[in-house]
């Protein structure tokens, strides 16, 4: 009578005897989960570089900014979070503190800088004092914007380490003066370094007072800027935003029933909502590339009703000797799963470790990321698919008469 450790055993030496033809069997199941891996760790490696960007902004923090909606897409009309915004929501909405404007120079912000004879394009924002300490954003060397810099229009700015090494600045910036948008600004602050974000390098921008940008750009235009503000208590979250939404309402002429064309979001919303996204991606990719894994299925299925075909005479000296049918369909089945089994492992192994290589040729990107649950459904996969896969065969080995098993071999 067979025991499960000798079905354990029985499966081990038959994958041992044949090195070469096991190896192929379970290539396509090291494929097809090096792949799914590969994809999910990439994907949630991602997901944790711009949660790690997220975490730096305090859970009091409330931004705001334009969204247009499909209405206001077809209608043509300009969508905009503009500096009478700031100003309505500072006089009328209680509770906060640290009103912050973020003013982009050009379109998406970017916007040509030179030191001597270097040029180089960077993002150029016009910001106050107050966006160091929301965005836990402060200079490693120099000092940041303050108050009278922004009164005054100072022509100071606050950079990014990328932007050292693209106009090839001295070591310590700090004194040396850059050009952009015809005036020239006297650095007084290098950031500290953050990395970058799907490819977006977060170190590549520089600062200057928000005065300064809104004279730059002239009384004549209207920007959209984006509004940080800090809520002086936590739990009145929600009835600031409310009342937030109340005011940029009525700046903005929105009837009754109509769509807010703007967003008032804390960080961990933004974050809720960008994780929603990306789950969803990674659930169609993860599935898309999953498909891959009945292709190694049907190869198992394959090789296994081979091995039932040579192992005939085997099977018949095993029922002879007392192996009962479930016996037989168990030690196929088993091999089956440990095939499965065995290439999932080594597609794991392999799926992480070209996920970290191509992480690791994306500049400052936090690494590849290989959450619990995905080993979990890699393993539950590859094994259902032994499962699935294996049943056919070990069922064939488990019908076949004895006696005619033996006279196969003769």
């Amino acid at each position: 009578m067979y025991s499960l450790a000798e079905s354990l055993r029985s499966a081990f030496e038959a994958i041992r005897t044949h090195k070469l033809r096991s190896f192929l069997t379970t290539l396509g199941i090291v494929i097809a989960v090096m792949a799914v891996i590969t994809v999910v760790s990439l994907i949630q490696g991602f997901s944790h570089s711009v949660t790690n960007t997220f975490a730096n902004m305090g859970a009091n923090v409330l931004t705001i900014q334009s969204n247009m909606t499909q209405e206001d897409f077809f209608s043509g009309k300009i969508v905009k979070v503009t500096p009478d915004d700031l100003q309505a929501i500072q006089h009328d909405v209680a509770g906060i503190s640290n009103i912050t404007p973020i003013l982009p120079l050009a379109d998406f912000g970017s916007g040509t800088l030179q030191y001597g004879n270097q040029t180089a394009n960077a993002g150029i924002y016009g910001t106050t004092s107050s966006y160091a300490e929301e965005s836990s954003y402060y200079p490693v060397e120099g000092r940041f914007i303050t108050p009278s810099d922004d009164l005054q229009h100072r022509r100071v700015a606050v950079i990014g380490h990328t932007v050292i090494t693209d106009l090839h600045l001295p070591k310590d910036p700090i004194g040396q003066y850059i050009e952009t948008f015809g005036q020239w600004f006297k650095v007084i602050g290098v950031l500290k370094e953050l990395g970058s974000i799907a490819g977006q390098d977060q170190d590549d921008q520089i600062y200057i007072p928000y005065g300064t940008a809104h004279s730059l750009l002239g009384a004549s235009t209207i920007p959209d800027i984006t509004i940080q503000v800090n809520v002086n208590d936590t739990r009145q979250i929600d009835a600031v935003s409310s009342r937030i939404t109340q005011v940029l309402r009525r700046m903005h002429h929105i009837k009754p029933g109509q769509e807010d064309d703007f967003l008032v979001q804390t960080p961990e919303q933004t974050l809720g909502t960008f994780n929603t996204i990306i789950n969803s991606i990674t659930l169609i990719l993860g599935s898309i590339v999953g498909i891959s894994l009945l292709v190694g299925g049907i190869g198992i299925m394959n090789i296994m009703l081979v091995q039932v075909t040579e192992r005939t005479y085997e099977i018949g000296v095993l029922k002879s000797l007392g192996a009962r049918r479930r016996d037989i369909l168990l030690q196929f089945l088993i091999e089956a799963v440990t095939l499965s089994l065995l290439g999932g492992v080594i597609g794991l192994i392999l799926g992480f470790g070209l996920g970290a290589i191509i992480a690791h040729a994306i500049p400052q990107f936090l690494g590849a990321y290989v959450p619990w649950w995905a080993v979990v459904l890699a393993f539950g996969f590859a094994a259902l698919v032994g499962v699935i896969f294996g049943i056919a065969p070990a069922a064939k080995a488990a019908g076949l008469d004895p006696i005619e098993a033996l006279r196969h071999e003769t």
